[in-house]
């Protein structure tokens, strides 16, 4: 074996110009650019699925625990129910929940002297975060009474011609045919999360308005935010706090309140591995052919060999080992290429998105080291695999036409 690696690293490493030369720099250049292709490809769609996850939890938290209500959907009012203080508590003993929230909904029609909008008035407390916030401050809730403050988002804003500490009309809307019920409120802040579903839709006030507006009693409540410290957790989580729930309450995900978004990134997790699927078969297609092309090349080299009595594995082996030396080039050029595009764009934004079209502006980058390396090692074997097919060749070479061959 050690003369077969050694004829392949003279072959592979030729300095003088040849065809071998040439289809071996093909070969490697294919093999990079898959590489790097695979590599971008997962940063990118990790990247995706992180922010938008982290859009979608910033502003809802990972879980919701509500009033059984059949059919509900993300815009449904919640029934109210009493603060259970206890069951907060165990909760919050679970090791995986960082926060626990109050809030409340209910439909509002927000008027300025221009325009008209109905949106979603949601009541939270002096708990609650606020990450999302891009402009002014947070809303300053007060002992008694309720906060007559609002945060509204960017779109919002640009829709109705509010800013800052405008003063806006707030209709609360009542059920059974009753008028609603109206409130100046003074914007104090302006958020953006960057989904159209929530700028679009939702004002952020004080829960004790919300309270005050629909006869409810101090501690009774629309619902619990749960937050949790890793997203993987959910499951495990929302099942952990079921077991905990009385009767009449419910624990939900937000993949069961927004099944449309996280059927979208789950789509993401399909193409990423059409595209890793094509890329693998696009690196075996070349190495192939440059396999194929070179022992062609060196059919007479193959029948001098035969010739002084090398066995048709060493042969065989001259080739694999010539195989690995492209591959492996092809790998390590394909890790600079994607490691350093995907950085590049990590650290400069440099790509930019369409906000409406994929809820953010730049082109997101999340590098998972352990599926690098896993693209590197499955590239390698399947390759070197698959080349054993081609090398197969070399063993119905017969010497005396093999030499003979030009």
């Amino acid at each position: 074996m050690r003369v077969s690696m050694f004829i392949a690293g003279r072959i592979a490493f030729n300095r003088f110009s040849s065809f071998s030369k040439f289809i071996i720099n093909i070969a490697m250049i294919a093999t990079a650019f898959s590489v790097a292709v695979m590599i971008l490809a997962t940063a990118l769609i990790n990247g995706f699925q992180l922010v938008i996850s982290d859009k979608i939890f910033s502003f809802w938290g990972h879980l919701h625990i509500t009033q059984y209500q059949v059919n509900a959907g993300p815009l449904t009012e919640q029934v109210p129910f009493e603060a259970l203080p206890e069951l907060e508590k165990n909760i919050l003993q679970y090791p995986q929940i960082e926060a626990l929230n109050k809030f409340a909904t209910k439909s509002v029609i927000v008027k300025t002297e221009k325009e008209t909008e109905g949106m979603i008035f949601k009541g939270i407390d002096s708990g609650s975060k606020l990450d999302f916030l891009m402009e002014g401050r947070p809303i300053r809730f007060t002992d008694s009474g309720y906060a007559s403050e609002m945060i509204i988002s960017a779109n919002t804003a640009a829709l109705l011609q509010l800013k800052l500490n405008d003063d806006v009309i707030v209709y609360f809307v009542r059920g059974d045919g009753l008028p609603p019920r109206v409130r100046k409120l003074n914007v104090c802040g302006i958020y953006k999360t960057g989904i159209e579903e929530y700028d679009r839709t939702y004002l952020i006030g004080d829960i004790n308005l919300v309270r005050r507006l629909n006869d409810w009693r101090a501690d009774e409540i629309g619902g619990y935010e749960v937050f949790l410290k890793d997203y993987r957790q959910m499951d495990s989580a929302q099942s952990h706090i079921g077991d905990q729930l009385p009767d009449e309450l419910a624990v939900r995900s937000m993949q069961e309140i927004y099944p449309n978004i996280f059927d979208w990134l789950g789509l993401q997790n399909k193409n990423e591995s059409i595209i890793l699927i094509i890329m693998t078969i696009v690196a075996i297609i070349n190495m192939t052919t440059a396999i194929l092309i070179l022992i062609l090349e060196r059919t007479n080299m193959v029948g001098i060999l035969k010739a002084l009595g090398m066995r048709n594995g060493a042969i065989q082996g001259i080739f694999i080992y010539q195989a690995g030396y492209i591959v492996l080039a092809g790998i390590i050029i394909g890790n600079i290429l994607g490691i350093g595009l995907a950085l590049l764009q990590q650290y400069t934004g440099f790509f930019k998105l369409p906000e409406e079209s994929y809820y953010m502006t730049v082109a997101p980058i999340a590098i998972q080291w352990w599926k690098v390396l896993l693209i590197n090692g499955v590239t390698l074997g399947i390759c070197l695999l698959i080349l054993l097919i081609p090398t197969l060749l070399t063993r119905k070479i017969l010497p005396v036409k093999a030499i003979q061959f030009k």
